[in-house]
């Protein structure tokens, strides 16, 4: 029998698509005030991966990713999509979102999302929250899986991946030192 494990301390990001760059600065705000600071933030692309978004939140959205100093654990993260789901409710106008933020954590083996959504490869975590490996990470770095989000494999994203992945790491070297 194995024994039960505690959650590990992970490293918090959130994927972020608008188009209005005040919003989004509202939306830092209220995430450093729940997280505290961000630490890195991802270089900004034009979202072109779908049109999914389009007739809530407009054309011309952007997508990048921040991430945060404090490492948090593994067990928070369905509490943590709730929080950024009330902070899109909040920045809402005429009840149409005007940002989209979705957390999720990365570890050293992979990058976790966080979603309302169920699906066949996505469990159930609580508060009506699943959770999703978007990707895993090998030796020559994330690989793909069947229902990864392309722009989670764009060259942006592997870079900010990569830092982050490296920043957990040392982090955790550092707390076990």
């Amino acid at each position: 029998m194995g024994t039960i494990g505690k959650p590990k301390s992970v490293k918090l990001f959130c994927g972020i698509i608008s188009s209005d760059q005040s919003i989004e600065e509202q939306a830092f705000k209220h995430l450093e005030g729940k997280f505290g600071t961000i630490d890195f933030k991802s270089e900004v692309m034009s979202f072109d991966f779908s049109n999914y978004y389009e007739p809530e939140m407009g054309k011309n959205l952007s997508r990048f990713w921040v991430s945060f100093k404090n490492l948090i654990l593994e067990d928070e993260l369905a509490g943590i999509k709730v929080f950024t789901n009330s902070v899109e409710d909040g920045l809402a106008q005429n009840s149409n979102r005007k940002i989209n933020i979705d957390p999720g954590y990365v570890t050293a083996a992979n990058i976790i999302l966080a979603t309302t959504k169920n699906y066949s490869h996505r469990i159930y975590l609580s508060k009506g929250i699943y959770g999703e490996v978007t990707t895993i990470y090998k030796k020559t770095g994330f690989i793909k899986l069947p229902w990864s989000y392309p722009d989670y494999l764009s060259k942006i994203a592997v870079n900010f991946f990569t830092k982050a992945r490296l920043d957990l790491l040392k982090s955790l070297r550092a707390l076990n030192a």
